[in-house]
């Protein structure tokens, strides 16, 4: 049993290609200057400006150090989904080649060398979290095929003075900093806030700066807010259920609906939102923090700053979520002891200094402060805007920070509501795939309120807005659009879409078959009600007109 399985993994992996993906991984050799090196293996979906001022920072703190420097062999394949695959693909491969052991307590073992990446660079916790999962292989003991759990990560096997000196408390808002058991450090932060153009926001709105998610729902944005599509971007899905999830169920989706009727589109890469900003496109969207302080400083004219520039970005204080971006140990890479040092870089004043502080090439940077033995902290070329992880950090070295904002301070402490799993099936179904409806459904509620219509014809337009499909609606459109050969629609799929009731509806979608048409019923449930509200409000009079 336990060969015919690994005949099977091994089979679908080379039909997807897995295996030579990570062979394929495009390679960026940071050279240290002169002599031979070690070379430390990384894979990461961080950007090439990260990439170069890490190489050369640990280069010059290593040869500080430890007398010399060191290469890095930087592995890109695309996004953390895309290496957790490859990964996955790297170890099945591995396993199956028999380059393992089991000790005494049934743990899987991997000699150095076991897969070829010493460490994964940049994600965030859900998918540094995945390579703790990691993958499974069945093994023979005692006469019997028992399946064992073998993590892709390793501990990074600091002692807990190292990193209380790091860390501090192991809190940053409702998440931690890094993994107890230190399969994941984190070394950056990350937000996930609101990118606006100010020059629009000021014409729109009358004000310079956003403050707040609820701020995206103003009806005068209709048309003008960018946002990515939640079932292909984590991001943007991690920033909704921080919504979602800090607002409460009730006021959670009204938002989250709104939000979406003002969409200007939906976009496939949560990158381009804060382009479409930069340019004018659109006044306002979602957007992860570095993405967002990077254009800002891509469009920044000489004498501006993050406060005064044409684009601005915000983590609404007390609302946003703030997520570790972490470093895994890769479990048998073939350097471990220099993977440890890189790591130990990343969180020193030097590596930390990197993320957010002026480019010792510019003049800003000529103020740039040093550590105490005398050594100039930041960047040499790029300006990375990105979020230091240690907390300490920020007390000694804020007032030298790019990006004035203390996310300790502004993160939110409401944990993961768990309903994470709704957004995309159901924002796919409320707004991405029925934007037009919505659109014209949310423009009509706004030109009634402006014609000064009836207010309890308002209330009951808005009313069916924001419904969501009910029992008799999803039972109707699945028999209309499957007929009677389709699968049995299961009697919690028809319950009313409540925080009480989303467990067992959330059941439902576990088969794919239901899920899928579900997505469908849905999408046409929103539309019709969508209808519903253009259909009542259209030549709806006013209510001055109708007294008359």
């Amino acid at each position: 049993m336990a060969a015919a399985r690994w005949v099977i993994a091994i089979a679908l992996a080379l039909i997807l290609g897995l295996p030579m993906a990570m062979s394929r991984l495009a390679r960026q050799t940071h050279a240290a200057p002169g002599g031979d090196v070690p070379t430390l293996i990384i894979v990461t979906p961080h950007v090439p400006q990260i990439r170069e001022e890490f190489a050369l920072g640990f280069d010059a703190w290593r040869r500080r150090h430890y007398g010399e420097g060191a290469h890095l062999d930087v592995r890109t394949i695309g996004g953390t989904s895309e290496i957790i695959r490859a990964l996955q693909a790297r170890y099945n491969s591995a396993l199956a080649e028999g380059k393992y052991s089991v000790d005494d307590s049934g743990q899987v073992l991997m000699q150095p060398g076991a897969v070829d990446v010493d460490l994964m660079f940049g994600g965030g916790t859900y998918d540094h979290g995945r390579l703790k999962t990691g993958v499974t292989i069945s093994v023979e003991r005692d006469g019997k095929t028992a399946d064992l759990v073998v993590p892709m990560s390793a501990p990074a096997g600091f002692d807990q003075a190292r990193l209380d000196a790091w860390f501090g408390p192991n809190a940053i808002g409702a998440g931690k900093l890094y993994d107890p058991e230190q399969y994941w450090i984190g070394t950056a932060l990350s937000g996930f806030g609101i990118v606006y153009n100010r020059d629009l926001t000021r014409r729109l709105l009358g004000r310079d700066d956003l403050t707040s998610f609820e701020d995206l729902t103003d009806p005068r944005l209709a048309g003008w807010v960018a946002l990515a599509d939640p079932r292909q971007s984590g991001s943007i899905t991690t920033t909704i259920d921080s919504i979602l999830s800090d607002y409460g169920w009730e006021r959670g989706w009204r938002t989250l609906r709104a939000i979406g009727a003002n969409a200007r589109s939906f976009t496939n890469s949560s990158s381009k939102p804060p382009i479409d900003v930069s340019q004018g496109e659109a006044a306002a969207g979602l957007a992860i923090d570095f993405y967002g302080r990077t254009q800002s400083q891509i469009v920044m004219r000489p004498g501006e700053t993050p406060e005064t520039a044409r684009v601005g970005y915000i983590d609404p204080p007390g609302e946003v979520s703030i997520d570790a971006d972490p470093i895994s140990l890769l479990r048998g890479g073939p350097h471990p002891e220099l993977a440890r040092q890189f790591i130990e870089f990343c969180l020193s004043d030097e590596g930390q200094a990197l993320w957010n502080l002026h480019a010792r090439s510019t003049p800003a940077g000529a103020d740039n402060p040093r550590t105490t033995e005398g050594v100039e902290l930041g960047p040499e070329r790029f300006e990375l805007r990105r979020m230091p992880v240690r907390r300490d950090f920020y007390e000694r070295f804020g007032g030298a920070l790019i990006d004035k904002v203390n996310p300790y301070d502004a993160a939110s402490s409401v944990p993961p509501a768990g309903w994470r799993s709704a957004i995309g099936i159901m924002m796919g179904a409320f707004a991405v795939d029925t934007l037009d409806d919505c659109s014209r459904a949310w423009r009509d509620l706004r030109d009634a309120r402006a014609r000064g219509v009836s207010p309890d014809l308002i209330a009951r337009a808005e009313e069916t807005f924001f419904a969501f499909p009910q029992g008799e609606q999803v039972e109707r459109l699945w028999l209309h659009l499957f007929g009677p050969g389709a699968p049995t629609l299961p009697d919690d799929a028809k319950l009313p879409f409540t925080s009480e009731n989303y467990r067992a509806i959330r059941n439902t979608w576990k088969d794919p078959a239901i899920e899928s048409r579900l997505a469908i019923v849905y999408a046409q449930a929103f539309a019709e009600n969508y209808g519903h509200v253009s259909d009542l409000l259209t030549d709806a009079p006013s209510a001055t007109t109708a007294q008359r």
